[in-house]
């Protein structure tokens, strides 16, 4: 440090807190990922994951999830993953989990 010069006390930086919604209000809040996965004795499971995009949370699959099949059709597995994924974005936009 040269000579003579001061070093003064740190700045506090005072700014509004923006706070972001973490909550989701729309269906366009969700991301959805529906798909399909062969079972081994035959037929198709729906594959399904569902993530709040304010705060970037995992809805579904979860520990416990029940499984989404067998279906005898590929577009059955899907249609049903799609339909778990409605059922579970209207629950959590009634009554949000933490």
């Amino acid at each position: 440090m040269p000579f003579g010069k001061r070093i003064g006390k740190p700045k506090l930086l005072h700014s509004k807190q923006v706070l972001s919604p973490l909550r989701a209000a729309t269906a366009d809040d969700y991301a959805i990922y529906a798909s399909y996965r062969p079972s081994s004795g035959g037929g198709y499971f729906g594959t399904l994951k569902v993530v709040r995009k304010p705060d970037n949370r995992l809805l579904f699959p979860f520990e416990g999830a029940p499984p989404l099949g067998p279906f005898p059709s590929k577009h059955e597995g899907v249609a049903a993953a799609e339909a778990m994924a409605q059922s579970i974005i209207q629950g959590d936009i009634a009554t949000p989990e933490r």
